[in-house]
C-alpha cells in the first residue's frame, strides 16, 4: 500500500540543482514517499541509475518498480559502504531532504508530532536504538539539559530537565501530553506550539543521532561524488543548515581551511548560487515548507 507522504518541498528546484545527465548515476538519500526519486528517474534515460536510502520501514511501501532503481533500507550515514556494495564508487549527484516527512508527522503512533497524545518514540527506524521515552526516563539531568539546550536551543533547558527528573522518580513519562504537563511551568502561554516543537526537535535529534549522521554523510560525499557532480540539500533548522553551509563552503564544520602561499584555500566544493527558500504559494499549500532552505554545491 502506497503511503501518503505529500509532495516534496522544493521539488523542481532540488532536482534541477543536480544538473542531471540522462545516463548518470544519482542518489536520493532520503527516499520517503519517493517524490524526488520519481522526478529524477523521469530525467534519466535507459542507461541512467538511481539508488535511494531510507531506514524507515514504512518507505518500503513506496518502492518504485523500475529496473533503473534500487532502494537501500539503511541510514544515509553508511552512504559509501552501500554504494560500493552495489558496485558504485562514484556518482554524478546526491540529493538529501532532511527532517521528518509529512507521513511520519501524521502517524500519531510514531510520536513525532505535538498534535497527538501518543507514546514518545521519535525513532526514524523503530527497530533500532532508544526511543524518546527511554531517553526522557533514563538520561541524567545533565544529559537532558545538554540535549534540550544544544539541539532545541531552549533557554529553560536546565529547569525543564530538573522537572522531568523530579516527576519520573514517582511515575514514568510515557506520552506527549504528560511531558507537556511536566514542563509547562517553562512554556509561555502564547508560545506553547513553538516551545514544544523545540523540545521535540531536541529529543528527535538525540534519539536518531541526526547531526552526527549528517556530518558523516557530508564527509563521505567528497569521495563519492565525481568531479563536477552536484550535492543538493534541503535542511529545516539552523543546526542542520549551519553544518551544510560550512561544509559546502569550506569542506569542514569548524574553523577555516588552510591556504597556500597565494592565499588560496583548497576546498572540495563550490557553492552553486545562493540558498533557495520556498515561495509564499508553496508554503500556503504545504506549511511544512516554511522553514526549508535548499543549498547546492558542485564537486571540484
Amino acid at each position: 500500500m502506497l503511503m501518503d507522504y505529500h509532495k516534496p518541498v522544493l521539488l523542481e528546484e532540488t532536482v534541477a540543482g543536480l544538473d542531471i545527465k540522462p545516463a548518470g548515476i544519482y542518489v536520493d538519500v532520503t527516499f520517503g514517499g519517493g517524490g524526488h526519486s520519481r522526478e529524477i528517474l523521469s530525467r534519466l534515460d535507459e542507461n541512467g541509475r538511481l539508488l535511494a536510502f531510507d531506514q524507515d520501514p514504512d518507505a518500503q511501501a513506496n518502492i518504485i518498480d523500475d529496473p533503473r532503481f534500487t532502494l537501500i533500507p539503511e541510514n544515509f550515514r553508511y552512504l559509501k559502504r552501500f554504494l560500493r556494495f552495489h558496485g558504485h564508487k562514484q556518482v554524478d549527484g546526491i540529493l538529501a531532504d532532511f527532517g521528518v516527512s509529512s507521513h511520519q508527522f501524521d502517524q500519531a503512533e510514531r510520536g513525532f508530532s505535538t498534535r497527538f497524545n501518543a507514546e514518545l518514540d521519535m525513532r526514524m527506524n523503530q527497530k533500532a536504538g532508544l526511543s524518546a521515552k527511554d531517553l526522557v526516563n533514563e538520561a541524567s539531568e545533565g544529559e537532558l539539559t545538554q540535549i534540550l539546550r544544544k539541539y532545541g536551543e531552549l533557554r529553560a533547558a536546565a529547569g525543564m530537565a530538573r522537572l522531568i527528573v523530579e516527576y519520573r522518580t514517582k511515575k514514568e513519562i510515557v506520552d506527549t501530553h504528560t511531558l507537556k504537563e511536566v514542563i509547562k511551568r517553562f512554556i509561555p502561554r502564547n508560545k506553547e506550539h513553538k516551545v514544544m516543537a523545540q523540545v521535540f526537535q531536541a529529543l528527535r535529534i538525540a534519539v536518531n543521532d541526526e547531526l552526527a549522521a549528517l556530518e558523516e554523510f557530508l564527509l563521505q560525499t567528497q569521495e563519492v561524488l565525481k568531479p563536477g557532480g552536484r550535492l543538493s540539500v534541503i535542511s529545516y533548522h539552523s543546526l542542520e543548515d549551519r553544518l551544510v553551509k560550512r561544509f559546502m563552503r569550506n569542506g569542514m564544520f569548524e574553523g577555516e581551511p588552510e591556504k597556500d602561499v597565494f592565499g588560496r584555500a583548497e576546498v572540495p566544493f563550490k557553492p552553486v548560487g545562493k540558498f533557495i527558500v520556498p515561495t509564499a504559494e508553496e508554503i500556503e499549500i504545504n506549511n511544512r515548507a516554511r522553514s526549508a532552505k535548499l543549498r547546492i554545491a558542485e564537486k571540484l
